[in-house]
């Protein structure tokens, strides 16, 4: 592996770790935090999915499909359980049983070496490189963000301040 892999490797893990655990889950808990628990929980309909049936999903998704992979946790999800909200656990709690996978998930991040990148890993019965398998998760855990963000704009009414400065990245006149 040359210097220049090996600082493609890092950079990009860099990226993966401010996406995941300095952008986008502070601004998950802001979302969860600016909700009534009611409001965590509703649907629009039978199709859709409640902010915390996705926190619940991302949660177990992170767990099987990331964590276990690289750690070797015991993968004890249940999918099927994620999306039907048999318990409804206030917004507070969601985001206490979120941190410690999104500290784990950190922790990873941070630790894995180029070599790991490249290795092949048994996902689900399918062969994947681990940097295959990092841009995965950052891009799911991306997709079920952003479902939050609008999810939390429509039930509040409210621009979340994420992107406060639109100005600088309008085109210019």
């Amino acid at each position: 592996m040359t210097t220049t892999d090996s600082e493609l490797a890092s950079s990009f893990l860099a990226f993966a770790r401010t996406r995941m655990v300095g952008q986008n889950w502070p601004n998950l808990r802001t979302c969860v935090e600016s909700l009534t628990d009611e409001q965590i929980w509703s649907r629009p309909n039978e199709a859709s999915n409640s902010v915390g049936n996705l926190v619940v999903h991302l949660n177990g998704n992170l767990g099987q499909l990331f964590l276990t992979i690289f750690t070797g946790a015991e993968d004890k999800r249940d999918r099927p359980r994620e999306f039907k909200a048999i318990e409804q656990p206030s917004g507070a709690e969601l985001i206490r049983r979120l941190a410690p996978t999104m500290e784990a998930v950190d922790k990873v991040l941070a630790s894995l070496t180029p070599e790991e990148l490249l290795r092949y890993y048994n996902v689900l019965g399918k062969q994947m490189r681990g940097i295959d398998l990092v841009f995965r998760i950052v891009e799911h855990y991306g997709l079920h963000y952003g479902q939050i963000i609008y999810i939390t704009k429509s039930l509040t009414g409210r621009d979340l301040g994420f992107y406060a400065e639109p100005a600088k990245t309008s085109p210019a006149k």
